[in-house]
């Protein structure tokens, strides 16, 4: 069944997100451009140190994704562009979270996958939403 959004209504409203400003959903333009730093980042670590080994750069990906998140509250392409990765209802997503929703995102299918509220199979089922910082 679709889920689509009630009229009147806007992407995050559902979960308490605001419509603009900090602490509103990303937009994908956003998105789509932290994760080209990110994946340009593992690659370049993966050249340098695994003679780019595809193996090597995905894990790279999912480590660098696991470990910032809950340090930093975002990859380092997410803090360049003025985003973070928080729960669902605000705070810190703890440990597993962002590990799961890293997996999951390199899985590729899960983060193409949206709901009305623009959030990824891997942010909704690690329990995460990816906002405006």
């Amino acid at each position: 069944m679709p889920d689509f959004l009630p009229p009147g209504t806007y992407p995050g409203e559902r979960i308490g997100l605001p419509e603009e400003g900090s602490g509103s959903l990303a937009k994908l333009g956003r998105r789509i451009g932290a994760i080209i730093i990110d994946w340009t980042c593992a690659v370049v670590v993966s050249i340098g140190f695994f003679a780019y080994d595809p193996i090597a750069t995905l894990v790279i990906f999912i480590v660098v994704q696991s470990v910032f998140i809950p340090t930093i509250g975002g990859s380092p392409g997410h803090r360049l562009l003025g985003l973070r990765v928080q729960r669902v209802g605000g705070g810190w997503p703890g440990l597993w979270r962002p590990a799961l929703r890293s997996i999951l995102l390199a899985l590729v299918i899960p983060a193409v996958i949206w709901d009305a509220d623009n959030r990824g199979v891997h942010d909704k089922a690690a329990g995460t939403v990816l906002v405006r910082a």
